[in-house]
């Protein structure tokens, strides 16, 4: 069980300036994530022991402030913004790098389908010129074998990146991340942001401006995709309401 009072949640995005440099894992937590960590114990540790983690959702800013919990994120950070933020302080870095004749610094995208990271591959190489991209995509199914984890952890120790983006879906991506952290071979920044990869690419329409400032970008979402996304939004959100008044009365 996660209780958002036991857990340290990022409060604005002018801490992602300090972030310190190094090996350092950033999650991302927002309603449903919430809910399945209530049921998935694993999931709930891979969230509170992680380095940072990011508010992605405004019901848990405003359950935070409800609760008076310790963390009073004062805005909602979504893993985009994350990712966006990463990605141009990177490429400042890299593009000062090259002005010194030295290599370029390298960003990997793990996970998703190939699809996916070869049109994230082409956006990258115009949006970020001074960045060596390289991808992996992880075999598609429920679980690994150890064949497979040991195959994906290579891979990323081999690349050697100096950030790393996650993306195989909420809680697979976090689990993951957690269980082989210490097998990582890596002194970057790594974020597990799976929604991002496919915004990024473009095989999924990211909400307009203003459904994402009036807090709507879930409902544009389960609009966009209802098959899809129904249970996460529907039965997912009243879970969360469920869960939230049940840690204000205990």
């Amino acid at each position: 069980m996660l209780r958002l009072r036991e857990i340290t949640i990022v409060e604005s995005v002018e801490e992602l300036t300090h972030f310190p440099e190094g090996k350092t894992l950033i999650n991302t937590i927002y309603a449903y994530s919430y809910v399945v960590a209530q049921k998935d114990d694993f999931f709930a540790d891979a969230l509170r022991k992680c380095d940072f983690l990011m508010p992605d959702g405004a019901g848990i800013v405003k359950a935070c402030r409800w609760l008076k919990t310790k963390s009073q994120p004062k805005e909602r950070i979504a893993g985009w913004d994350l990712f966006s933020f990463e990605m141009n302080a990177l490429e400042r870095k890299s593009e000062e790098l090259r002005v010194k004749s030295e290599k370029c610094l390298k960003v990997m995208f793990f996970g998703s389908s190939e699809k996916v990271l070869s049109l994230i591959r082409k956006r990258a190489a115009i949006d970020y010129p001074h960045l060596e991209v390289v991808t992996y995509s992880p075999p598609y199914k429920p679980e690994f074998s150890d064949e497979d984890n040991q195959a994906m952890i290579k891979a990323i120790n081999d690349a050697d990146p100096d950030l790393l983006w996650i993306g195989m879906t909420a809680p697979k991506q976090e689990k993951w991340t957690y269980k082989h952290w210490d097998e990582l071979n890596i002194h970057c920044h790594c974020g597990t942001i799976g929604a991002v990869f496919d915004f990024y690419a473009g095989t999924v329409k990211r909400a307009p401006l203003a459904w994402q400032r009036n807090s709507l970008e879930w409902l544009y979402r389960l609009l966009m995709e209802p098959r899809r996304m129904w249970r996460r939004y529907i039965i997912g959100n009243t879970k969360f309401l469920y869960y939230i008044y049940k840690e204000w009365r205990s």
